[in-house]
């Protein structure tokens, strides 16, 4: 159990949404792995305040294939 701790698992869960969402790209859009929900703001929020302008926004998607590649990387963190 050495070497394990929670930044690791938090690293390999980050990279395995990153990668089942390059896979997802892979596939054409009808596909099942490519079937999921999006949720957050649909548009920006914009914060002006005359010599500074602040835009906030953020969505995220969540398909099967980031679901899987989130299932990888725990796997591969129970391996290390």
């Amino acid at each position: 159990m050495k070497g394990k701790n929670r930044w690791t698992l938090f690293l390999l869960i980050l990279a395995g949404l990153v990668l089942g969402g390059l896979i997802g790209n892979v596939f054409p859009a009808d596909n099942w792995i490519n079937y999921g929900q999006t949720f957050g703001l649909s548009s920006p929020v914009v914060l002006d305040l005359g010599i500074l302008c602040l835009t906030f926004g953020m969505t995220i998607k969540i398909t099967v294939a980031s679901l899987i590649g989130i299932a990888i990387g725990i796997v591969v963190y129970r391996f290390l």
